[in-house]
Protein backbone atom coordinates (compact mmCIF):
# COMPACT_ATOMS: atom_id res chain seq x y z
CA UNK A 1 0.00 0.00 0.00
CA UNK A 2 2.82 2.59 0.08
CA UNK A 3 3.23 4.95 -2.26
CA UNK A 4 -0.61 4.83 -2.63
CA UNK A 5 -2.60 8.08 -2.54
CA UNK A 6 -5.78 9.64 -3.17
CA UNK A 7 -6.29 11.54 -6.15
CA UNK A 8 -7.43 14.93 -6.00
CA UNK A 9 -11.19 15.61 -5.91
CA UNK A 10 -13.22 18.76 -5.46
CA UNK A 11 -14.90 17.26 -2.80
CA UNK A 12 -11.75 17.46 -0.55
CA UNK A 13 -11.63 21.45 -0.78
CA UNK A 14 -15.13 21.71 0.21
CA UNK A 15 -15.97 24.21 3.01
CA UNK A 16 -15.30 22.95 6.69
CA UNK A 17 -13.77 19.97 5.74
CA UNK A 18 -9.96 21.21 7.41
CA UNK A 19 -12.47 22.10 10.49
CA UNK A 20 -13.62 18.73 10.96
CA UNK A 21 -10.59 17.13 10.51
CA UNK A 22 -8.69 19.09 13.05
CA UNK A 23 -11.39 18.85 15.52
CA UNK A 24 -11.17 15.25 14.90
CA UNK A 25 -7.05 15.22 15.48
CA UNK A 26 -7.35 13.18 11.95
CA UNK A 27 -3.63 15.45 11.62
CA UNK A 28 -2.69 12.55 14.27
CA UNK A 29 -4.56 9.37 12.46
CA UNK A 30 -7.39 9.67 14.51
CA UNK A 31 -9.93 10.04 11.61
CA UNK A 32 -9.68 8.85 7.98
CA UNK A 33 -11.87 9.40 4.99
CA UNK A 34 -14.02 5.84 3.88
CA UNK A 35 -16.65 4.23 2.12
CA UNK A 36 -18.27 6.15 -1.03
CA UNK A 37 -15.92 9.02 -1.58
CA UNK A 38 -12.89 6.92 -1.58
CA UNK A 39 -14.46 4.62 -3.85
CA UNK A 40 -15.62 6.66 -6.28
CA UNK A 41 -12.38 8.98 -6.47
CA UNK A 42 -10.37 6.20 -7.31
CA UNK A 43 -12.94 5.53 -9.97
CA UNK A 44 -13.15 9.14 -11.46
CA UNK A 45 -16.61 9.58 -10.47
CA UNK A 46 -18.33 12.62 -8.94
CA UNK A 47 -18.84 12.30 -5.05
CA UNK A 48 -22.05 12.84 -2.93
CA UNK A 49 -21.69 11.73 0.00
CA UNK A 50 -18.62 12.26 2.41
CA UNK A 51 -18.24 10.06 5.19
CA UNK A 52 -15.43 9.56 8.17
CA UNK A 53 -14.66 6.74 10.35
CA UNK A 54 -12.27 7.77 13.90
CA UNK A 55 -11.47 5.80 16.84
CA UNK A 56 -12.88 8.41 18.74
CA UNK A 57 -15.97 7.19 21.18
CA UNK A 58 -19.56 9.11 19.87
CA UNK A 59 -19.98 11.45 23.37
CA UNK A 60 -16.26 12.37 22.30
CA UNK A 61 -16.93 13.05 18.65
CA UNK A 62 -20.36 15.06 19.92
CA UNK A 63 -17.73 16.71 22.42
CA UNK A 64 -14.89 17.87 19.91
CA UNK A 65 -16.92 19.04 17.12
CA UNK A 66 -19.18 21.43 19.09
CA UNK A 67 -15.94 22.79 20.60
CA UNK A 68 -15.16 23.30 17.68
CA UNK A 69 -18.49 25.67 16.91
CA UNK A 70 -19.22 22.72 14.70
CA UNK A 71 -22.66 21.32 14.62
CA UNK A 72 -23.04 17.81 15.72
CA UNK A 73 -26.64 16.01 15.14
CA UNK A 74 -26.72 12.21 16.80
CA UNK A 75 -28.58 10.97 14.21
CA UNK A 76 -27.45 7.22 14.79
CA UNK A 77 -25.35 7.78 17.81
CA UNK A 78 -26.16 4.62 19.38
CA UNK A 79 -24.67 2.86 16.63
CA UNK A 80 -21.38 5.30 16.59
CA UNK A 81 -22.43 7.87 13.74
CA UNK A 82 -22.85 11.77 14.32
CA UNK A 83 -24.02 13.88 11.56
CA UNK A 84 -21.32 16.78 11.57
CA UNK A 85 -22.66 19.99 9.62
CA UNK A 86 -19.61 22.67 8.95
CA UNK A 87 -20.11 25.68 6.79
CA UNK A 88 -23.06 23.72 4.94
CA UNK A 89 -20.68 20.86 4.32
CA UNK A 90 -22.26 17.64 5.76
CA UNK A 91 -20.30 14.60 6.72
CA UNK A 92 -21.24 11.59 8.86
CA UNK A 93 -19.18 11.00 11.26
CA UNK A 94 -19.09 6.94 12.67
CA UNK A 95 -16.57 5.39 15.52
CA UNK A 96 -14.83 2.30 14.49
CA UNK A 97 -16.96 -0.64 15.40
CA UNK A 98 -16.88 -4.46 15.36
CA UNK A 99 -20.46 -6.28 15.77
CA UNK A 100 -20.92 -7.81 18.54
CA UNK A 101 -24.38 -9.95 17.26
CA UNK A 102 -26.48 -10.17 14.17
CA UNK A 103 -29.92 -11.20 13.09
CA UNK A 104 -29.56 -10.41 9.08
CA UNK A 105 -31.86 -7.42 9.91
CA UNK A 106 -30.04 -5.63 12.51
CA UNK A 107 -26.68 -5.45 14.65
CA UNK A 108 -25.20 -4.84 17.88
CA UNK A 109 -22.55 -3.05 17.96
CA UNK A 110 -18.96 -2.59 19.97
CA UNK A 111 -16.97 0.59 19.21
CA UNK A 112 -13.06 -0.17 18.52
CA UNK A 113 -9.99 1.54 17.50
CA UNK A 114 -8.64 -0.83 15.15
CA UNK A 115 -9.26 0.42 12.12
CA UNK A 116 -8.72 -3.55 9.94
CA UNK A 117 -11.97 -4.68 12.60
CA UNK A 118 -13.74 -1.37 11.40
CA UNK A 119 -12.92 -2.94 7.76
CA UNK A 120 -13.90 -6.54 8.55
CA UNK A 121 -17.05 -5.74 9.25
CA UNK A 122 -17.94 -3.92 5.83
CA UNK A 123 -20.11 -5.24 3.12
CA UNK A 124 -17.91 -5.28 0.01
CA UNK A 125 -13.72 -5.17 -0.74
CA UNK A 126 -14.80 -1.93 -2.47
CA UNK A 127 -16.24 0.01 0.62
CA UNK A 128 -13.56 -1.01 2.85
CA UNK A 129 -10.98 1.57 1.72
CA UNK A 130 -10.01 4.24 3.91
CA UNK A 131 -7.76 7.29 3.29
CA UNK A 132 -5.35 9.41 5.49
CA UNK A 133 -7.02 13.13 5.26
CA UNK A 134 -3.95 14.93 5.76
CA UNK A 135 -1.85 12.71 2.91
CA UNK A 136 -4.41 10.92 1.18
CA UNK A 137 -2.40 7.33 1.92
CA UNK A 138 -4.83 4.24 0.77
CA UNK A 139 -5.65 1.66 3.21
CA UNK A 140 -6.68 -1.35 1.87
CA UNK A 141 -7.11 -4.94 3.66
CA UNK A 142 -9.13 -7.17 1.61
CA UNK A 143 -8.01 -6.02 -2.21
CA UNK A 144 -10.41 -3.34 -2.82
CA UNK A 145 -8.27 -1.86 -5.01
CA UNK A 146 -7.87 -4.77 -6.91
CA UNK A 147 -11.36 -5.29 -6.73
CA UNK A 148 -12.14 -1.87 -8.19
CA UNK A 149 -9.60 -2.30 -11.12
CA UNK A 150 -11.45 -5.59 -11.90
CA UNK A 151 -14.71 -3.97 -11.83
CA UNK A 152 -15.59 -6.58 -9.40
CA UNK A 153 -17.95 -6.45 -6.53
CA UNK A 154 -16.93 -8.98 -3.97
CA UNK A 155 -18.11 -9.49 -0.77
CA UNK A 156 -15.49 -9.34 2.79
CA UNK A 157 -14.32 -13.17 3.43
CA UNK A 158 -17.21 -15.48 3.44
CA UNK A 159 -20.35 -14.52 1.35
CA UNK A 160 -22.37 -16.43 3.21
CA UNK A 161 -21.57 -14.70 6.58
CA UNK A 162 -21.68 -11.65 5.37
CA UNK A 163 -25.19 -12.11 3.78
CA UNK A 164 -26.52 -13.77 7.27
CA UNK A 165 -24.75 -10.12 9.04
CA UNK A 166 -27.19 -8.47 6.84
CA UNK A 167 -29.62 -10.20 4.24
CA UNK A 168 -29.86 -6.96 2.69
CA UNK A 169 -26.52 -7.41 1.29
CA UNK A 170 -28.10 -9.62 -1.20
CA UNK A 171 -29.66 -6.81 -3.03
CA UNK A 172 -26.80 -4.09 -2.15
CA UNK A 173 -24.72 -7.09 -4.46
CA UNK A 174 -27.06 -6.78 -7.65
CA UNK A 175 -27.02 -2.65 -7.41
CA UNK A 176 -23.55 -2.33 -6.28
CA UNK A 177 -23.01 -4.78 -9.80
CA UNK A 178 -25.40 -3.17 -11.70
CA UNK A 179 -23.33 0.60 -10.70
CA UNK A 180 -19.66 -1.02 -10.82
CA UNK A 181 -19.57 -4.43 -11.55
CA UNK A 182 -18.18 -5.72 -15.53
CA UNK A 183 -17.83 -9.92 -15.03
CA UNK A 184 -20.27 -10.53 -11.80
CA UNK A 185 -18.16 -12.76 -8.85
CA UNK A 186 -19.23 -15.86 -8.86
CA UNK A 187 -18.99 -16.77 -5.25
CA UNK A 188 -20.59 -13.76 -4.13
CA UNK A 189 -23.65 -15.00 -6.77
CA UNK A 190 -24.04 -18.26 -5.65
CA UNK A 191 -24.37 -17.11 -2.03
CA UNK A 192 -26.77 -14.67 -2.85
CA UNK A 193 -28.97 -17.08 -5.18
CA UNK A 194 -28.56 -19.52 -1.97
CA UNK A 195 -29.74 -17.43 0.36
CA UNK A 196 -32.54 -15.39 -1.72
CA UNK A 197 -35.42 -16.68 0.79
CA UNK A 198 -33.64 -14.57 3.72
CA UNK A 199 -35.05 -11.31 1.73
CA UNK A 200 -38.30 -11.98 3.00
CA UNK A 201 -37.24 -11.19 6.58
CA UNK A 202 -36.91 -7.29 6.01
CA UNK A 203 -38.69 -4.60 5.84
CA UNK A 204 -40.37 -3.67 2.58
CA UNK A 205 -38.89 -0.13 3.26
CA UNK A 206 -35.51 -1.54 2.71
CA UNK A 207 -36.85 -3.87 -0.10
CA UNK A 208 -38.12 -1.07 -1.99
CA UNK A 209 -35.11 1.53 -1.35
CA UNK A 210 -32.89 -1.05 -2.75
CA UNK A 211 -34.91 -2.02 -5.75
CA UNK A 212 -35.59 1.76 -6.95
CA UNK A 213 -31.98 2.29 -7.19
CA UNK A 214 -30.83 -0.95 -8.79
CA UNK A 215 -33.73 0.42 -11.11
CA UNK A 216 -31.93 3.11 -12.13
CA UNK A 217 -28.01 2.00 -12.29
CA UNK A 218 -26.03 2.03 -15.19
CA UNK A 219 -26.19 -1.78 -15.82
CA UNK A 220 -30.01 -2.43 -14.74
CA UNK A 221 -31.26 -4.41 -17.41
CA UNK A 222 -28.73 -7.01 -17.74
CA UNK A 223 -28.56 -7.20 -13.72
CA UNK A 224 -32.41 -7.48 -12.98
CA UNK A 225 -32.52 -10.31 -16.00
CA UNK A 226 -30.04 -12.23 -14.27
CA UNK A 227 -31.85 -11.89 -10.94
CA UNK A 228 -34.95 -12.88 -12.17
CA UNK A 229 -33.08 -15.85 -14.02
CA UNK A 230 -31.91 -16.81 -10.67
CA UNK A 231 -35.08 -16.62 -8.57
CA UNK A 232 -33.76 -13.66 -6.60
CA UNK A 233 -36.94 -11.77 -6.45
CA UNK A 234 -39.54 -14.48 -5.64
CA UNK A 235 -39.50 -14.68 -1.93
CA UNK A 236 -40.63 -10.60 -2.25
CA UNK A 237 -41.59 -9.46 -5.20
CA UNK A 238 -43.13 -12.92 -7.38
CA UNK A 239 -44.93 -10.48 -9.48
CA UNK A 240 -41.82 -9.67 -11.43
CA UNK A 241 -41.29 -12.63 -14.40
CA UNK A 242 -39.84 -12.74 -18.01
CA UNK A 243 -42.26 -10.84 -19.40
CA UNK A 244 -41.54 -8.15 -17.44
CA UNK A 245 -38.20 -8.30 -17.52
CA UNK A 246 -38.62 -7.95 -21.50
CA UNK A 247 -40.67 -4.78 -20.95
CA UNK A 248 -38.02 -3.33 -19.20
CA UNK A 249 -35.42 -4.09 -21.96
CA UNK A 250 -37.58 -2.29 -24.12
CA UNK A 251 -38.67 0.67 -22.18
CA UNK A 252 -34.56 1.05 -21.07
CA UNK A 253 -34.19 1.65 -25.14
CA UNK A 254 -36.89 4.04 -25.36
CA UNK A 255 -35.58 6.23 -22.69
CA UNK A 256 -32.22 6.31 -24.27
CA UNK A 257 -33.97 7.11 -27.63
CA UNK A 258 -35.68 10.08 -26.18
CA UNK A 259 -33.17 11.33 -24.03
CA UNK A 260 -35.15 10.49 -21.47
CA UNK A 261 -33.34 9.83 -17.65
CA UNK A 262 -34.03 6.89 -16.50
CA UNK A 263 -37.13 6.45 -13.77
CA UNK A 264 -37.20 3.43 -10.99
CA UNK A 265 -41.42 4.09 -10.52
CA UNK A 266 -41.82 3.81 -14.29
CA UNK A 267 -38.98 0.76 -14.69
CA UNK A 268 -41.24 -1.28 -12.13
CA UNK A 269 -44.23 0.05 -13.56
CA UNK A 270 -42.50 -2.17 -16.80
CA UNK A 271 -41.84 -5.18 -14.83
CA UNK A 272 -45.14 -5.82 -12.82
CA UNK A 273 -47.89 -7.01 -14.62
CA UNK A 274 -50.75 -3.77 -15.09
CA UNK A 275 -52.87 -5.89 -12.46
CA UNK A 276 -50.34 -6.18 -9.82
CA UNK A 277 -49.43 -2.16 -9.88
CA UNK A 278 -51.39 -1.30 -7.00
CA UNK A 279 -50.69 -4.63 -4.83
CA UNK A 280 -46.47 -4.47 -5.53
CA UNK A 281 -46.92 -0.45 -4.78
CA UNK A 282 -49.26 -1.65 -1.35
CA UNK A 283 -46.31 -4.03 -0.55
CA UNK A 284 -43.26 -1.65 -1.09
CA UNK A 285 -45.11 1.12 1.09
CA UNK A 286 -44.53 3.17 -1.79
CA UNK A 287 -45.49 7.10 -1.09
CA UNK A 288 -49.13 7.55 -2.31
CA UNK A 289 -47.57 9.44 -5.34
CA UNK A 290 -45.61 6.78 -6.52
CA UNK A 291 -48.17 4.32 -6.12
CA UNK A 292 -50.47 6.24 -8.04
CA UNK A 293 -47.38 6.12 -11.36
CA UNK A 294 -47.29 2.79 -10.73
CA UNK A 295 -51.12 2.25 -11.02
CA UNK A 296 -51.20 4.57 -13.81
CA UNK A 297 -47.87 4.03 -16.24
CA UNK A 298 -49.83 1.63 -18.37
CA UNK A 299 -53.06 3.40 -18.97
CA UNK A 300 -51.74 3.85 -22.55
CA UNK A 301 -51.31 7.16 -24.73
CA UNK A 302 -54.80 8.60 -25.23
CA UNK A 303 -56.40 9.93 -28.06
CA UNK A 304 -56.12 13.42 -27.55
CA UNK A 305 -52.26 14.00 -28.29
CA UNK A 306 -49.32 14.19 -26.41
CA UNK A 307 -49.93 17.64 -24.98
CA UNK A 308 -53.11 17.08 -23.61
CA UNK A 309 -52.37 13.96 -21.80
CA UNK A 310 -49.26 15.88 -20.29
CA UNK A 311 -52.15 18.34 -19.48
CA UNK A 312 -54.02 15.54 -17.55
CA UNK A 313 -52.04 13.29 -16.30
CA UNK A 314 -49.14 15.63 -15.40
CA UNK A 315 -46.07 15.75 -17.47
CA UNK A 316 -44.11 13.09 -15.46
CA UNK A 317 -47.49 10.59 -15.63
CA UNK A 318 -47.53 11.43 -19.15
CA UNK A 319 -43.97 10.21 -20.05
CA UNK A 320 -44.40 7.33 -18.24
CA UNK A 321 -47.56 6.67 -20.41
CA UNK A 322 -46.00 7.31 -23.73
CA UNK A 323 -42.58 5.60 -23.07
CA UNK A 324 -44.13 2.29 -21.57
CA UNK A 325 -46.78 2.12 -24.72
CA UNK A 326 -44.09 2.37 -27.58
CA UNK A 327 -45.02 5.93 -28.43
CA UNK A 328 -42.83 9.44 -28.40
CA UNK A 329 -42.58 11.65 -25.37
CA UNK A 330 -40.29 13.94 -26.98
CA UNK A 331 -42.96 16.51 -27.47
CA UNK A 332 -43.19 16.96 -23.98
CA UNK A 333 -39.68 17.04 -22.78
CA UNK A 334 -39.09 20.43 -21.95
CA UNK A 335 -42.53 21.49 -22.13
CA UNK A 336 -44.64 23.71 -19.45
CA UNK A 337 -47.95 22.31 -18.43
CA UNK A 338 -50.07 25.61 -18.86
CA UNK A 339 -52.57 27.09 -16.32
CA UNK A 340 -56.70 27.43 -17.91
CA UNK A 341 -56.83 31.33 -18.23
CA UNK A 342 -60.10 31.59 -16.81
CA UNK A 343 -62.15 30.24 -13.65
CA UNK A 344 -65.30 29.63 -12.60
CA UNK A 345 -66.22 33.59 -11.65
CA UNK A 346 -65.85 34.52 -15.03
CA UNK A 347 -68.22 32.13 -15.92
CA UNK A 348 -70.64 33.54 -12.88
CA UNK A 349 -70.45 36.98 -14.58
CA UNK A 350 -71.40 35.80 -17.73
CA UNK A 351 -74.07 35.13 -16.41
CA UNK A 352 -74.27 31.89 -15.05
CA UNK A 353 -75.77 30.67 -11.92
CA UNK A 354 -73.38 29.43 -9.16
CA UNK A 355 -73.64 25.98 -8.65
CA UNK A 356 -73.34 22.49 -10.56
CA UNK A 357 -73.95 24.62 -13.38
CA UNK A 358 -70.67 26.25 -13.16
CA UNK A 359 -67.99 23.36 -12.58
CA UNK A 360 -69.81 21.34 -15.41
CA UNK A 361 -69.50 24.64 -18.01
CA UNK A 362 -65.67 25.12 -16.93
CA UNK A 363 -65.06 21.44 -17.72
CA UNK A 364 -66.86 22.15 -21.20
CA UNK A 365 -64.42 25.08 -21.84
CA UNK A 366 -61.21 23.70 -20.36
CA UNK A 367 -61.80 20.27 -23.18
CA UNK A 368 -62.41 22.83 -26.01
CA UNK A 369 -59.50 24.93 -24.76
CA UNK A 370 -57.48 22.00 -24.52
CA UNK A 371 -58.37 20.23 -28.12
CA UNK A 372 -57.70 23.40 -29.78
CA UNK A 373 -54.18 23.14 -28.49
CA UNK A 374 -54.42 25.57 -25.16
CA UNK A 375 -55.05 28.79 -27.35
CA UNK A 376 -54.54 32.54 -25.14
CA UNK A 377 -56.72 34.14 -23.01
CA UNK A 378 -58.47 35.99 -25.92
CA UNK A 379 -59.54 33.02 -27.56
CA UNK A 380 -60.59 31.05 -23.96
CA UNK A 381 -63.08 33.91 -23.54
CA UNK A 382 -64.78 33.16 -26.60
CA UNK A 383 -64.83 29.52 -25.89
CA UNK A 384 -66.62 30.57 -22.92
CA UNK A 385 -68.90 32.88 -23.89
CA UNK A 386 -70.09 30.31 -26.40
CA UNK A 387 -70.14 27.30 -23.67
CA UNK A 388 -72.47 30.01 -21.33
CA UNK A 389 -74.42 30.52 -23.91
CA UNK A 390 -75.07 26.49 -24.75
CA UNK A 391 -75.51 25.92 -21.04
CA UNK A 392 -78.46 29.09 -20.83
CA UNK A 393 -80.13 27.94 -23.94
CA UNK A 394 -80.32 24.37 -22.48
CA UNK A 395 -81.43 25.49 -18.96
CA UNK A 396 -83.87 27.32 -20.61
CA UNK A 397 -84.97 24.43 -22.70
CA UNK A 398 -85.23 22.21 -20.24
Amino acid sequence: MAGVTLPAADWRARPGLDRMIDALDGTSGMARWVGGAVRDTLLGLPVADIDLATRFAPDAVVQRLEAAGIKAVPTGIAHGTVTAISEGTVVEVTTLRRDVATDGRHAVVAFSDDWREDAARRDFTMNALYADPLTGEIFDWFGGREDLAARRVRFIGDPYRRIAEDHLRILRFFRFHARFGDAIDAEGLAACVARANDLMALSRERIAAELLKLLVAPGAVPVVTLMEARGIFRPVLPEIETDGVTRLTELAAREAAAGVAPDAIRRLAALVAPSAAEAVGARLKLSNNDRKRLIQATAGPGDEGAHALGYRAGIEGAIDRLLLCGADPTALIGWERPALPIGGGALVARGLAKGPDVARTLRVVEDRWIAEGFPAAERVAAIADEAVDQALRSRRNA
